[in-house]
């Protein structure tokens, strides 16, 4: 077979290199150069970043360390560009990042698409190792279009105009959500983690990142899981019930963070002519009560958790739970648009709407071993002080999660997407 033959043939994963690239740019279509270069707090990157440090990884594990006679695009860019990754030097600091005004944002375009073009015209040529890290690089890429669009949320929220970035999806009213029944279970053993032996770099379901394994034996004392998030309607009653005013229900790291921050609601939430209201992409709305409830960190899904009479579900309960269910059903980022959680119509749903956190650290799995190289850094060196959430959200990118999935964050965050599930002890 000719090279031209084999330079015309597609994959799985050569399409999906391209539906992912091109889906990270769409997201930034509506944004100007300072719309995309101002970073609105520590946590959070500018959307060029984004885009940059995205293009940086092919860049990096793939053409510069698979591809004889690769020249950078400009040797200023690991530097700017690198995250965390102690093993390729010196590195921007996080929270200076917004004061990178150059290159600008049509610069930063014209890098993506160089390197894009690079990875084309290496594909035929790519070694398997090399194909493995594209694949890496598309998961780590969906990883950052949810956060590119988290991150634009808090920013537009920023802005005293609280305008707008896309517009509001016309909605057909869906009525509040009867009582939360409960899934139970008795005392059983279950796997958890993913199926594959060790850490996966495949495509599709055979993808897992490295968190995610060995798959292991956990013991689940009988529970019950609820078989919805909790939604609006029921978060403002825990607030006129004096939820933020009664520190019985928090945990004291929680309760000194309420005290410290004046925190009285979810995050974007205002009371507006006696009611409540959120800002999303599509500006400022009265909130769905019908809807999961959104952007509450660890220590409110804690203490909302604690006055319901119930408690968060262990990550293992969580698993053994949703492993019932489809990955690729539910509320999940499709296309660039406005993006919020919608009620469910019926049955449970366990994938996509808000991440869900579990009463669960964040720590290894037994025999658990980071990849090889720099690589390695990607999830291994953050088990520390952090809890797992579950199940992806609305701006988590469709096929991107699974059951054995893991996100992780620090309890007082709550700028992603994040709700709650509750559980309880049989």
């Amino acid at each position: 077979m000719g090279r031209a033959a084999v330079a015309s043939e597609r994959s799985p994963l050569r399409d999906r290199f391209a539906a992912v690239r091109s889906l990270t740019l769409e997201l930034t279509d509506r944004l100007s150069d300072a719309d995309a270069s101002v970073q609105s707090m520590a946590d959070a990157s500018p959307a060029k970043w984004h885009l940059a440090h995205t293009t940086w990884f092919f860049e990096t594990f793939v053409l510069r360390d698979h591809v004889a006679g690769y020249a950078l695009h400009d040797e200023r860019f690991p530097f700017l560009f690198n995250s965390y990754y102690e093993a390729e030097g010196r590195r921007h600091a996080r929270d200076r990042r917004g004061m990178v005004t150059r290159p600008t944002l049509d610069e930063v375009r014209a890098y993506r698409a160089h390197v894009d073009a690079s990875v084309e015209a290496a594909w035929p040529t790519l070694p398997a190792a090399a194909r493995e890290l594209v694949a890496l690089g598309c998961h780590h890429e969906e990883q950052h279009q949810e956060l590119l669009v988290t991150d634009l949320l808090h920013l537009f929220s920023e802005n005293p105009l609280e305008p707008a970035l896309f517009p509001a999806e016309r909605k057909v009213p869906v009525a509040m959500p009867g009582p939360i029944g409960w899934i139970e279970r008795g005392e059983e053993i279950v796997e958890i983690g993913h199926a594959g032996d060790g850490p996966s770099t495949g495509l599709g379901t055979g993808f897992a990142f490295d968190c995610e394994g060995p798959r292991h034996r956990a013991l689940l004392s009988p529970h019950g899981i609820a078989d919805r998030t909790v939604t609006n309607g029921e978060w403002a009653a825990f607030i006129a019930d004096g939820g933020y005013r009664e520190p019985r229900w928090w945990l004291a790291d929680g309760w000194a963070w309420v005290k410290a921050g004046a925190i009285g609601a979810p995050l974007y939430w205002e009371e507006q002519g006696g009611g409540w209201t959120r800002f999303g992409l599509d500006g400022r709305r009265p909130i769905d009560p019908a809807a999961p409830v959104t952007h509450v960190s660890f220590f409110e899904a804690d203490a909302y958790a604690a006055w319901a009479g119930a408690r968060l579900p262990t990550e293992f309960e969580w698993e053994a739970a949703a492993s019932a269910f489809e990955a690729a059903d539910g509320n999940q980022l499709d296309a660039a648009g406005a993006v919020e959680p919608r009620p469910a119509e019926g049955g449970a749903a366990f994938f996509g709407d808000v991440w869900e956190w579990t009463g669960s650290a964040y720590r290894p799995y037994p025999g658990f071993r980071p990849q090889e190289g720099a690589v390695g850094e990607y999830n291994g060196k953050f088990m520390s002080g952090q809890f797992v959430l579950r199940g992806g959200s609305c701006a988590t990118p469709r096929g991107h999660v699974r059951a054995s999935y893991r996100n992780f964050f620090y309890p007082h965050q709550r700028w992603q997407f994040t709700g709650v599930r509750l559980a309880k002890d049989l």
